[in-house]
């Protein structure tokens, strides 16, 4: 390995990573990933390579982020010695608030500023930290990165990005923040490889998986997104509401007896698909089940598509593409037809032999709008921005 580069994705309960090696040319590529799972309850540390061999797994010994982070360095040094010493270390940060609208290398400052940034991204924002600072305390003498989900939503026009609210609360950050910007940032640089007649113009990306969004992209610059001041918001998704209307918050408050930690887990873990069908967050399940709750739940996700589709073409005046990505995106070639069913009067022409086989242009030639589907790697745009800001 070649000034290998070490990505983290930090959740509550497990630590996502990859590494990348630099060739001479600066360029990266992918070597082993994995994951530590289970922390604070049946812990386990697996890996495999680039091409998906598992190379590792077995139950790790840890009981907090530390001890997660101490067991991937272990790892490594056991099975790759002294050339996993890595050069950087690259994070997935969901927020950086209206601070941050690029990468940063991180230092004390910055740390103050991600935990001053907690009550905005109270699930996600504490384990990003708890991250880093595992490292800190472990391998000091390595960069860090912040890469933020939210900075590529930063050039979106100012009244995007505001809820109708007081100014002395917008003024405390309540705004439309969106997410998933990693992953439409890689496909705005993947694109041109695609379809470069129409990367530059007038696209909605739908990132759909168990989390889900769709961005409205102008000249490779988001314009508007679904979600908004959290990642719950917009799209249906897995686990989560989408957009809800902020009087069935006060009904379940004053009327059923549940507090904000109640209606927390409501509309994060126990709503989406999992809550419409009662049989699985996993679309997959819900494609392959007879359940008439679970076929309402597919008809609910495809149908917020169709209207979240439709306010994103007005708010581009027009569209050129649809892009599908994520693992929904991606893999249900069912959920892509009826997306672009629903968005015949778009201009999608569906080609179901081509959307059958995964792409990458699923519409007929001469289609006014094309339709695609571009795998994401947000650990690779990661990656792209850890190399260049070490390579100053």
């Amino acid at each position: 390995m070649r000034e290998p580069i070490l990505i983290i994705n930090a959740g509550s309960s497990s630590i996502k990573f990859s590494v990348f090696d630099t060739a001479a040319d600066r360029s990266l590529g992918a070597g082993a990933h994995g994951q530590v799972s289970g922390i604070g309850s049946t812990p386990r540390i697996e890996v495999a390579d680039a091409p998906g061999r598992e190379l590792f797994d077995q139950p790790a010994a840890i009981t907090d982020h530390q001890g997660a982070i101490a067991a991937i360095q272990d790892w490594f040094a056991a099975h790759i010695g002294d050339e996993a010493r890595f050069a950087g270390i690259g994070h997935r940060i969901v927020h950086g608030g209206m601070t941050y609208s690029e990468p940063v290398l991180i230092d004390d400052v910055v740390i103050a500023a991600l935990e001053a940034l907690v009550p905005l991204a109270p699930l996600h924002q504490p384990h990003h930290i708890a991250a880093i600072r595992a490292f800190k305390a472990a391998s000091p003498n390595v960069p860090q990165v912040a890469c933020f989900d939210t900075a590529f939503h930063r050039v979106q026009p100012p009244l995007a990005q505001q809820f109708a609210l007081p100014r002395e609360i917008t003024a405390k950050g309540v705004r439309r923040y969106g997410f998933h910007g990693l992953s439409y940032e890689y496909i705005v640089s993947a694109l041109p490889q695609f379809a470069p007649a129409c990367s530059r113009g007038k696209l909605v990306v739908a990132h759909l998986g168990n989390g889900a969004s769709l961005c409205a992209i102008e000249d490779g610059r988001s314009i508007a997104t679904t979600m908004g001041f959290t990642p719950v918001d917009g799209l249906m998704m897995g686990t989560r509401t989408g957009v809800l209307d902020p009087g069935v918050i006060l009904f379940l408050l004053q009327h059923e007896g549940m507090d904000a930690a109640a209606i927390e887990t409501l509309i994060y873990e126990r709503s989406g698909l999992l809550g419409v069908s009662g049989v699985s967050s996993d679309m997959r399940t819900l494609l392959a089940s007879s359940s008439p709750a679970a076929r309402e739940a597919v008809d609910l996700f495809t149908y917020r598509i169709r209207r979240e589709l439709g306010s994103l073409a007005a708010a581009l005046g027009g569209l050129d593409a649809l892009v599908f990505t994520g693992g929904i995106g991606e893999h249900a070639a069912e959920i892509r037809a009826r997306v672009c069913g629903d968005a015949h009067w778009l201009g999608v022409r569906l080609d179901e032999p081509a959307n059958a086989g995964g792409g990458p242009c699923i519409s007929v030639p001469g289609s006014p709008v094309s339709a695609w589907v571009v795998p994401t790697d947000e650990n690779l745009m990661v990656a792209r921005h850890t190399r260049r800001l070490l390579d100053g």
